[in-house]
């Protein structure tokens, strides 16, 4: 067996949201074994300075290095949008982020459905972090000159997604609150800006169509991001397991072991989760 191929890939995350993309990465690439590192104690990132979040995100990157990862996915918007480009530089690895990939994914979908004298502005959903930032502006505009992003804030999604509200009156209203400034400003492709925000995908997309009349597509960051994966793979940038091997396995480390961790954890992988090991960063 090929030692590199063998080994894991690396996840991490300021919290538990990031196994969304575990779950994304599960389903592209079920033969691929992943480590994943949920910074529960220190959660949220989208709060915290950026040179705070970067210090968290050497941190991070440093466990998952020391324990022989051949490639570093940031399943976390705020430290792709603040951090990557010095993970790149300091890591002999690949390292993937979100906000590249989903960018991408928004582009091509816009490209599809737009017409050359309006295209369709750009939607972002996120946590103030990412939205200040400008992370998914600069993104497009590397792919396209033509494509306007709105970026919006919307804090209290992850509060009610780790509650469990992702359906119902309270978490409706509070979605129609962050959308509609997107729709009304001409957004007609929605980014999932937040790795907590494909629970409310559905939601999210029956909301919008109410307020444009018609489709609006949403596009999940975490999906692009395994799908770049996969890309990376076949262009031999990246080593994979064979598609043939038996299915990898999910190693969770984290930082805290709150009393709700697993019913929490579960909703965001989409499955039972292994045992997690506490750590200390």
């Amino acid at each position: 067996m090929n030692d590199v191929a063998d080994r894991p890939l690396g996840v991490f995350d300021s919290g538990l949201g990031g196994l969304t993309v575990v779950a994304a990465l599960r389903s592209a690439l079920p033969q691929e074994h992943i480590l994943y590192l949920g910074d529960n104690a220190r959660v949220p990132y989208g709060t915290r300075s950026a040179e705070t979040v970067v210090r968290y995100a050497r941190g991070c990157a440093r466990v998952l290095t020391a324990r022989g990862v051949k490639a570093l996915v940031v399943a976390c918007n705020t430290v792709s949008a603040v951090a990557l480009d010095m993970l790149r530089a300091e890591l002999d690895l690949p390292v993937v982020g979100v906000v590249e990939p989903g960018a991408r994914a928004a582009v091509r979908v816009v490209e599809a459905l737009a017409d050359e004298a309006t295209p369709a502005k750009i939607g972002v959903l996120g946590t103030r972090g990412t939205i200040a930032s400008g992370a998914y502006t600069r993104a497009v505009a590397q792919l396209s000159t033509r494509l306007e992003v709105i970026g919006q804030p919307a804090p209290l999604l992850v509060p009610l997604v780790e509650e469990g509200w992702i359906e119902g009156q309270v978490p409706e209203l509070t979605v129609r609150k962050y959308v509609e400034p997107l729709i009304l400003a001409g957004a007609r492709v929605l980014v999932l800006g937040c790795t907590h925000y494909p629970l409310l995908a559905p939601l999210i997309a029956a909301v919008a169509r109410d307020l444009a009349g018609a489709e609006v597509p949403i596009v999940d960051s975490a999906r692009a991001t395994a799908e770049t994966l996969k890309e990376l793979g076949n262009e031999s940038r990246i080593t994979l397991r064979a598609s043939g091997e038996s299915p990898g396995r999910l190693e969770v480390l984290v930082t805290d072991l709150p009393a709700s961790f697993e019913a929490v954890a579960r909703r965001f992988l989409g499955a039972d989760l292994p045992d997690a090991q506490q750590i200390d960063l």
